[in-house]
């Protein structure tokens, strides 16, 4: 938990490899903490509860999932943010493999958006009848 702390201050620098860190040590306090949903499914539902802040995707996601996500978090008014890792690195940081994810907790959903990259959401792909 020191590491961590001492990682936020430093958060600020232009530096990728702190904010990789500083994202990664954040989804595991929030997985340890059980504010963590991971994997497609799981999203979708916490999505439509109502209990997900934020929506996180791996840089290595396919196109067909990164439009489904989209469309969830459009449908159901959830922000959606790159975690700028792969899944390889969430899965080292969780230990668990996966390229969905969200936070169910407004403040680790806070910390975390300043430090991910917001994703633009096209409207123009989905028609909601």
């Amino acid at each position: 938990m020191i590491q961590w702390r001492l990682s936020l201050r430093v958060s600020n620098s232009s530096n990728k490899v702190i904010i990789k860190k500083n994202i990664s040590g954040l989804l595991s306090m929030c997985r340890r903490a059980g504010k963590l949903t991971m994997g497609m499914d799981m999203v979708k539902s916490a999505c439509h509860e109502g209990t997900a802040y934020g929506v996180y995707v791996a840089t290595d996601l396919s196109k067909k999932s990164l439009k489904e996500v989209m469309f969830i978090c459009f449908k159901d008014g959830v922000k959606l943010y790159s975690a700028d890792m792969d899944m390889q690195q969430i899965s080292d940081s969780i230990g668990k493999k996966a390229g969905v994810l969200a936070i169910c907790d407004a403040g680790f959903n806070k910390k975390a958006s300043t430090v991910a990259t917001p994703v633009e959401i096209d409207t123009k792909l989905f028609h909601l009848d």
